[in-house]
């Protein structure tokens, strides 16, 4: 990153479930490059401290709730009268064996990582079309939605319809100059990881420690990933340089993806 040109200057940028992990790291990437960052998450004291030198602003917003959505915009337009970027972050993972999986955990996965990213994109989308600014729609996808794993079927099967959507979107939302996006990471060295290391412990017989460990070694980069090795891809999907780029899902994932 050149600091005297930075790639985000003067934007308005939204973080859904960004007091920490992945969209932690994203939301301090887009100050550094000059935005303005509004940290949506359940827990929004969590992201209140200071990053660049200035404080991100936090909201708390639940994207299960289209009233939480709504109030979560009109503040943006209030505060800062646009809005020109949406990362849609927020998630939550889950796992057992299929013969097992509730249906009370099945409705939790696809309330957040489906129905919560659709409408929180569907708002944003309408919000940028009002300005007729355009916009850019950055998806989280995952890994996971590239293929199906015997415990993971619900938290595999909600990111893959981010990446149907993304594709869907990608194509409605170009004509209002609307580009609509996505990342798919691989293992990403997260708390939420050390809650998956947990279950496959459950399920697996597992040692704590061990499944993590093994998924670390078996990237071909040689480790798990990091947040901050999400950030360039979100700064150039949100960026000028994306214009041309339309319904695609980046893998950055060290390796473990091919497409």
């Amino acid at each position: 990153m050149n600091a005297a040109t930075p790639r985000l200057k003067g934007r308005i940028a939204l973080v859904s479930g960004g007091a920490r992990g992945i969209g932690r790291a994203i939301a301090e990437r887009y100050r550094a490059e000059g935005a303005q960052v509004v940290l949506g998450d359940l827990d929004p004291d969590a992201g209140s401290t200071r990053a660049g030198g200035e404080a991100m602003v936090p909201l708390a917003l639940d994207v299960r709730s289209r009233d939480s959505i709504a109030a979560v915009l009109a503040e943006i337009r209030t505060r800062f009268g646009r809005l020109d970027i949406l990362v849609n972050n927020a998630a939550v993972f889950d796992m057992a064996p299929i013969t097992e999986v509730s249906e009370t955990a099945f409705d939790r996965v696809f309330a957040v990582n489906v129905r919560g990213l659709f409408f929180m994109l569907q708002a944003a989308a309408r919000e940028m079309i009002a300005q007729g600014t355009g916009g850019k729609i950055i998806n989280m996808a995952s890994q996971a939605g590239r293929r199906g794993e015997a415990l993971v079927s619900t938290y595999c099967a909600s990111k893959a319809a981010v990446i149907s959507l993304t594709q869907s979107a990608g194509l409605a939302l170009i004509g209002e100059h609307i580009n609509v996006n996505a990342i798919a990471p691989g293992v990403v060295d997260t708390p939420m990881w050390d809650q998956v290391d947990q279950l496959f412990a459950r399920y697996e017989g597992r040692p704590p420690g061990e499944k993590k460990r093994l998924v670390g070694e078996a990237v071909p980069y040689g480790r798990m990933g990091r947040p901050t090795d999400l950030t360039g891809a979100a700064v150039f999907l949100a960026s000028a340089d994306a214009d041309y780029v339309v319904g695609q899902t980046l893998n950055v994932d060290g390796g473990n993806c091919l497409n």
